[in-house]
């Protein structure tokens, strides 16, 4: 099984650094930043502290790359023969415990908005985690969480 996470306009830092640290622990290989997600480091090659302060020190264990727009990763990352997998609330979204192929890049949005619609159209697949509160929605960080273990423990095929 692989693993690799795009982050797109993501706002908080905090978020960010949450879900590096989860990445880091569901043994994600990579992270993908997209937008105007923050970066573990600035222009300067200095450490972004929000990050550090919730990543603490995964930013380090996993790898990680910027790309301006989304788009030019998923071209690339489908042409090797990964699966795109967005993560949101959408008429065609499965349930997030569907069998997944082994190979496999999950998309997080914007922690109000979500995932454009441009960009849920550019995945292969969409899951969803059913809410049964009053609450619509988690936390980014909270869901990258619940994603990226239940796909360790769920199903994938091989």
């Amino acid at each position: 099984m692989r693993t690799i996470v795009l982050l797109h306009n993501i706002r908080s830092a905090h978020n960010v650094g949450s879900i590096f640290r989860t990445a880091d622990a569901a043994g994600v290989e990579k992270i993908v930043l997209s937008g105007y997600t923050p970066r573990p480091t600035d222009r300067f090659g200095r450490r972004q502290k929000d990050i550090a302060k919730t990543a603490l020190g995964a930013e380090w264990n996993v790898a990680w790359e910027y790309a301006k727009t989304p788009q030019e990763f998923l071209k690339k990352f489908k042409a090797d023969g990964w699966t795109i997998v967005g993560v949101e609330q959408d008429a065609r979204a499965e349930d997030y415990r569907a069998t997944l192929p082994a190979k496999r890049v999950f998309v997080f949005g914007n922690e109000v908005r979500g995932i454009s619609p441009a960009l849920r159209a550019a995945c292969d697949r969409i899951i969803e985690i059913p809410m049964r509160g009053k609450k619509e929605s988690l936390n980014v960080a909270v869901t990258a969480g619940v994603i990226l273990f239940s796909a360790q423990q769920c199903c994938y095929d091989a």
